[in-house]
């Protein structure tokens, strides 16, 4: 079974240095968690990065 962040979270050499970033995008997983920690709900980061969703956002979440 696959887990929530496989099909969405990947690394590519020569995206974003590499770091791990939201499939099909150029927003970094970290950019994600900063804004989780500021107390952002997923909703409002959708709102801020529209290339997302809230299953982008959860992913994140999930991811080790």
């Amino acid at each position: 079974m696959k887990l929530i962040y496989e099909d969405k979270i990947v690394r590519k050499p020569g995206v974003c240095g590499g770091e791990p970033i939201i499939n099909g995008t150029r927003v970094r997983v970290k950019v994600i968690l900063d804004n989780l920690t500021e107390g952002h709900a997923p909703e409002q980061i959708v709102k801020s990065y529209p290339t997302l969703t809230v299953e982008d956002v959860k992913a994140v979440i999930a991811f080790p």
